[in-house]
C-alpha cells in the first residue's frame, strides 16, 4: 500500500470528483474507484468494500440536492428499495465465495444491449409512461430488483445501468426521473452492504473517506448539469460510458491505463 502523501490524497480526491460526476449522471464510475484503490495497494476485495464508503456520501449529497429541487419521490424510492436492500446484504455476504468473472460477463452484455437501445430508440428512454408509474408493482418486479441488489452487493460496478434500465422498462420512468430514483436505491441499500464488508475487515476507511470528498464535489456538479441539460444530456453521458466499457472489453483501453493517466496528471 502506498504511503498517504499529498500525491495520494490528490489522486483520491480528483478521481473522486470524476466518479461522483459520472455516477450522479448515469453510473459506471465505480470502475475508476476500484481501479484507483487497487493502484494504491488495496487488495481487490478490500477495494470493492472501500468503494462503498464514497458511494454513501456521494448519493447522500445527490439525494439532498435533488430533494431541494423537489425531484425526489421518497415513498416510492423506499418501497422499491426494500428488495434491493435484501439483495445487497446477500450479495455482500457471498462476495467472498463467488468469482466475479461470471457477473462481469452479465454486466458486459447488459451494458451493450442498454447502449444499443439508447442509440436506436432514444424516444423510448426520454419519454415517461405515467400509467406504469402509478400501477401497483408486480411481484416479479420485486424479484428483479432483488437480483439487481444482489449484484450491487457483490460487485456494484455499473449497477446504475441496471437500475435505470429496470425503472424505464418496468416502471415507465423517463431517464431523468429514473436517474433520481436510482440514487435513492443506492442511498438506501449500500450502507447495508458496507456494514457486511466492514465486519469482514474489507474496508479501508481512510482511503474511502478521502475519496468521498471528491465524490461529493462531483455529485454537486453532476446534479447541476443533469437538471440544467435534462434527459438528453444524461443519454449522451450514458452512451459515452457504454463506449468506454466496450473499448475495455476489446482491450483497446484498460482500467490500468485510466489509473496511470490519472496518477501521472497528463
Amino acid at each position: 500500500m502506498l504511503e498517504l502523501t499529498w500525491v495520494t490524497v490528490l489522486i483520491l480526491i480528483i478521481s473522486g470528483v470524476i466518479v461522483g460526476f459520472i455516477n450522479t449522471l448515469a453510473g459506471g464510475g465505480t470502475v475508476i474507484s476500484i481501479s484507483v484503490f487497487m493502484f494504491l495497494g488495496l487488495p481487490p476485495l478490500v477495494a470493492n468494500g472501500t468503494n462503498r464508503v464514497p458511494i454513501v456520501f456521494q448519493n447522500l449529497a445527490s439525494a439532498y440536492l435533488y430533494h431541494k429541487k423537489k425531484m425526489v419521490d421518497w415513498k416510492k424510492g423506499f418501497q422499491l428499495s426494500i428488495p434491493i436492500i435484501f439483495g445487497n446484504i446477500v450479495g455482500a455476504i457471498f462476495a467472498d465465495f463467488l468469482p466475479s468473472k461470471y457477473f462481469s460477463y452479465i454486466f458486459a452484455g447488459v451494458v451493450v444491449l442498454f447502449g444499443l437501445s439508447l442509440l436506436f430508440d432514444p424516444k423510448r428512454w426520454l419519454k415517461e409512461n405515467p400509467t406504469l408509474q402509478h400501477k401497483p408493482t408486480p411481484t416479479i418486479h420485486y424479484l428483479i430488483y432483488f437480483i439487481i441488489g444482489f449484484y450491487a452487493g457483490f460487485v456494484h460496478v455499473g449497477v446504475g445501468y441496471f437500475y435505470i434500465g429496470a425503472l424505464v422498462l418496468l416502471g415507465g420512468y423517463d431517464l431523468m426521473k429514473a436517474n433520481v430514483m436510482k440514487i435513492l436505491f443506492v442511498l438506501f441499500s449500500v450502507p447495508f452492504g458496507l456494514s457486511i464488508y466492514a465486519i469482514q475487515g474489507n474496508v479501508h476507511w481512510e482511503y474511502g473517506l478521502i475519496h468521498a470528498i471528491g465524490n461529493v464535489i462531483g455529485a454537486y456538479i453532476g446534479v447541476h448539469y443533469a437538471v440544467k441539460k435534462g434527459g438528453t444530456f444524461v443519454r449522451y453521458i450514458i452512451l459515452a460510458l457504454v463506449l468506454i466499457v466496450v473499448l475495455q472489453m476489446l482491450d483497446v483501453i484498460t482500467t490500468e491505463s485510466i489509473v496511470k493517466l490519472l496518477s501521472s496528471g497528463k
